[in-house]
């Protein structure tokens, strides 16, 4: 199964691959580093993924050097490269307000120079001195300032167009680190924030909100009959039907693996109940064909749970309810819904 790190490690199949990946590194005398460790956890998690692609070919050419391993990790683990990208962009808008500091330095002692000469013609037309010389001085004195002063604007200009291409450099990476890279969909940090928000707006607001989360049925059999890259096809075939589904202000997620979760802020389960179920039909009429070889991979079937928001619950408890209301919906024969009952029903 094609899953992030995150997910496979809060499974029960993670202290085997915590096992391997230690037996791994120990056969390819590589030191079990925490940078390592993360780098072997991910490429175990994906064998088809361009990390464990590139790992396989640097062993099989000779050891793993802590040079290798740094740019393994800036190439392709995320968190890497975000830090690389944020690191980047401060130091070139300390570059830029190193450079604007000097540049407002200069004008400023210009302008002390400029009132000095200013100081000293007023004495000498007061002392009845050479009016043409002074006068010429402080044309002369003038237009230099005019000029610093017009390079000082141009340098301030162009800074603040520097400035506004980091600005929207960084909310790019913003975006792509709260984008889960499979589907484009938001990750799971993204949507643990918007749960998080969206809670603290119903309770003050007192608004309705729902939360799905919802599993590809039968999900592993598609991997084991077809392998990681057929499974990714049907995990990007579901969230691309998700992504119609969830138009702003709903937040479509994967939730980790084939799982994935929808946000309704401002709506009730009741209300949204038909969208999704038509949704669940929607994914179910179309027959899949694998990209390779075309070959008829069959009807692809979704799970869902649903769940209201109850004043003062929080955002786990929702999750749960939800889940359970999902595990509901698997055990009485999958490719259904099921909306969980409130606290005080279940209770």
């Amino acid at each position: 199964m094609t899953s992030d790190v995150d997910t496979r490690l809060r499974g029960p199949a993670a202290y085997e691959l915590a096992k391997t990946a230690l037996q791994e590194m120990e056969t390819a005398s590589v030191w079990p580093t925490p940078l390592n460790f993360e780098i072997w956890l991910h490429s175990l998690s994906n064998p088809e993924s361009g990390l464990a692609i590139e790992l396989r070919r640097i062993l099989a050419n000779g050891p793993l050097t802590e040079d290798e391993s740094e740019r393994l990790a800036a190439e392709y683990l995320p968190r890497a490269r975000l830090s690389d990208e944020i690191r980047d962009a401060g130091a070139q808008l300390s570059r830029e307000l190193s450079s604007v500091a000097g540049a407002i330095a200069d004008a400023q002692r210009n302008q002390a120079s400029y009132g000095e000469t200013l100081a000293e013609a007023d004495e000498k037309l007061t002392s009845g001195g050479d009016i043409q010389k002074t006068i010429a001085s402080l044309a002369a004195a003038t237009r230099r300032v005019s000029v610093e002063n017009a390079a000082l604007e141009q340098r301030l200009s162009d800074s603040t167009r520097e400035v506004g291409k980091l600005r929207e450099h960084l909310e790019q990476v913003r975006r792509e680190a709260m984008t889960d890279a499979l589907t484009k969909l938001a990750n799971r940090k993204a949507f643990d924030d918007e749960l998080e928000r969206q809670c603290e707006v119903a309770e003050r607001d007192n608004k309705p909100l729902a939360l799905a989360v919802l599993d590809i049925d039968h999900f592993k059999r598609f991997n084991d009959t077809w392998g990681h890259q057929t499974g990714d096809q049907v995990i990007r075939y579901v969230a691309s039907v998700l992504s119609r589904l969830a138009l702003p202000p709903r937040v479509a997620a994967r939730y980790g693996g084939e799982e994935f979760a929808l946000i309704f802020p401002a709506e009730t389960a009741q209300a949204v109940e038909a969208a999704l179920d038509h949704t669940r039909r929607e994914i179910a009429s179309r027959s899949l064909k694998r990209r390779s070889t075309n070959e008829d991979l069959g009807a692809v079937t979704i799970s869902i749970g649903l769940a209201q928001w109850q004043p003062g619950e929080k955002p786990v408890g929702l999750i749960e309810r939800a889940d359970e209301a999902l595990y509901a919906s698997k055990r009485n024969g999958r490719n259904r819904m099921t909306v969980a009952q409130d606290r005080a029903k279940a209770a």
